[in-house]
């Protein structure tokens, strides 16, 4: 079964099951600063979750792009991945664990569907502690279904506990694996006993207490499943793979690798590691730039991520041997094989081959000025009597100037020199930790911070972006906004600096149809009738799927100025939102400007 089977299987079992099919977001989170990319298939649905109405209604199923930062220097083995797919599934308020766990069992093993063997599987559940029970319920439900007592692992809060936060929605989940190693699972083992031999292949989320305070949880009203299956893996387990680069979703890509190499993969481990790195890599890269609301190369947040993956696939094709361009020709399988499941990446093809050429010539000058900049520290180096360059310094050609420690310690011995490896660690180590804190939440998801605050500044967002088109025309396009409780940013396509003058017609525009105080209305209506209304759509949605649009206006089909395919959160009319100051506007990336906004006062919102 190859991935795309995998995919389209899972959302025909689902729909099976009446649930309907929805569509995956952005890479980019919308309005969380607490996320640099959507890390898991439930972050789009966390505001669902928490009790909002989905427009689809209350079985949901979808596949989602993700990609995860925590580990990027932990690629290159067979399994780990900057960048995969989830397919899940989400009860909100609906069924709970006894359908949920039969749903998971029955797609896994009926030979209509994935057919695994039974005895390949084990699962854990939560173990107890002082705030909640053992999950017998759980664990039942799978004895129900055929998981054998031995097979079941019980685990601590650690392994099997998801929280939204210090406070809020919460519960035990259960984690269902395939057995990897040689032969048949000895009787006994599970997760809990061979940690090793077993791979996690889904996750289902029992959503079912309201944490209070550390001490105290109370059961919630509306229970919500919430289910992710990672594709990759699953796919490999299938194809009877012990790696996910050797399935069809990498293949193609190392294919193209040998080509340019004339190195075959398999031959020898560091250099395997090295295909495996840049195969991850440039997919990774592919599926951002590539993204509805794709970032480019820069400096801070997502764009940091993406300019350290392009950099750092150009460090292993350099080991590799390849001493040219590369990057964009290895783009070309990756769209190839993606494009019917993202048709964004087809569509933005052109932008992606821009990118990554510019960013790969930029590296290959950035390491021409590296080694320039040792020979600016060489005479310094000389007088050192240990003949010893140290971690600082060469974790600072590697940070500043992008220059690889391979590379200095490279230059270093040509000079007599060796390098202080394990203070470059140090040095690494410390500079990871603080980029971390950026990519918070774990792999259960993270949480958009919703307050009043942020709720008038998301709703100022469709009064601005309006706005923008008013002035500047039709080529405007939202390209991504983040909000926090402090101010909004909101970057838009716009090929040259605004003039002042057009930045305060555009404030002055916002503030007036905040004074006019402007009713804000919500319609559940389908993609098409959407668009024919004149609705802006940010993402491409499946046909006839049911979206929520918010219209800013007297009256939503005649007289409204802005409207909007949106998720929300959303005032009640528009004075509630304040006073709107727009305190920067500048370059993002090419062709991308950048507002800076703020708002003061407004109305409360129960007003």
């Amino acid at each position: 079964m190859t991935a795309n089977e995998l995919r389209s299987k899972y959302i025909e079992f689902f729909k099976s099951k009446n649930h309907a099919e929805i569509s995956g977001q952005s890479l980019i989170p919308e309005n969380d600063p607490s996320v640099l990319f959507t890390m898991a298939g439930m972050h789009p649905l966390v505001p669902y979750l928490l009790g909002e109405k989905h427009p689809a209604g209350t079985r949901l199923t979808d596949y989602q792009k993700c990609i995860r930062t925590g580990d990027i220097d932990e690629v290159g083995d067979p399994s780990h991945l900057t960048c995969f797919e989830m397919l899940g599934n989400w009860s909100l308020g609906d069924y709970f664990k006894k359908e949920s766990i039969a749903f998971s069992y029955e797609f896994l093993t009926s030979p209509k569907w994935l057919a695994l063997n039974p005895k390949m599987l084990s699962v854990t559940v939560f173990a107890g502690d002082e705030n909640a029970p053992r999950d017998e319920e759980a664990a039942g439900y799978w004895k129900e279904n055929g998981i054998p007592e031995d097979k079941i692992a019980y685990l601590p809060a650690s392994d099997n506990w998801w929280a939204a936060g210090p406070t809020g929605p919460c519960g035990p989940d259960t984690e269902i694996f395939y057995w990897v190693g040689e032969g048949l699972p000895p009787k006994g083992s599970n997760k809990g006993t061979d940690s090793a031999n077993w791979m996690e292949i889904w996750n289902n989320v029992f959503m079912q207490y309201n944490r209070v305070d550390e001490k105290t949880l109370l059961p919630l009203e509306k229970k919500n499943v919430d289910t992710g299956m990672g594709l990759e893996r699953t796919n490999c387990i299938l194809q009877g793979k012990n790696s996910v680069y050797l399935t069809e979703v990498f293949q193609p890509i190392i294919a193209e690798i040998e080509k340019l190499t004339s190195y075959k993969y398999g031959s020898d481990e560091e250099k395997d590691k090295s295909v495996r790195i840049i195969a991850d890599h440039i997919r990774a890269s592919v599926f951002i730039l590539g993204d509805q609301r794709g970032v480019s190369p820069s400096n801070v947040g997502a764009g940091y991520v993406l300019r350290r993956l392009i950099r750092r696939s150009v460090r292993h094709g350099l080991k590799l041997g390849i001493d040219r361009g590369f990057l964009a020709e290895l783009a070309v399988p990756v769209i190839e094989n993606f494009k019917n499941a993202y048709p964004e990446l087809a569509e933005n093809s052109e932008k992606i081959n821009r990118e990554l050429t510019a960013e790969e010539n930029k590296f290959r000058d950035t390491l021409k000025k590296g080694e320039a900049e040792f020979q600016k520290l060489l005479p310094n180096l000389m007088k050192n009597p240990k003949k010893e360059i140290s971690g600082k310094v060469a974790f600072r050609l590697y940070d500043t100037f992008g220059y690889p420690l391979e590379l200095t310690q490279e230059l270093g011995a040509e000079h007599g020199f060796t390098v202080d490896v394990e203070g470059f660690k140090e040095a690494e180590k410390k500079h990871q930790e603080a980029s971390k804190s950026l990519d918070a939440g774990k792999a259960k998801g993270g949480l958009a911070e919703q307050t009043d605050v942020t709720t008038k500044y998301h709703t100022a967002t469709h009064l601005l972006q309006q706005a923008l088109v008013d002035v500047l025309g039709n080529q405007v396009a939202q390209k991504g906004s983040n909000i926090d409780n402090e101010r909004m940013r909101f970057d838009f396509t716009f090929e040259r600096p605004m003039t002042p003058e057009e930045v305060k017609k555009v404030e002055d525009i916002v503030n007036q149809k905040i004074k006019e105080d402007l009713p804000v209305t919500m319609e559940i209506m389908t993609v098409q009738e959407a668009v024919d209304q004149g609705a802006r759509a940010l993402f491409t949605n499946k046909y006839g799927e049911s979206v929520k649009v918010y219209t800013i206006g007297r009256d939503p089909k005649t007289d409204w100025f802005s409207k909007e395919v949106c998720g929300g959160p959303h005032v009640q009319h528009t004075a509630q939102i304040g006073d709107f100051k727009i305190v920067k506007e500048q370059s993002s990336s090419a062709g991308v400007r950048r507002i800076r906004a703020v708002i003061s006062g407004g109305l409360p919102l129960e007003s």
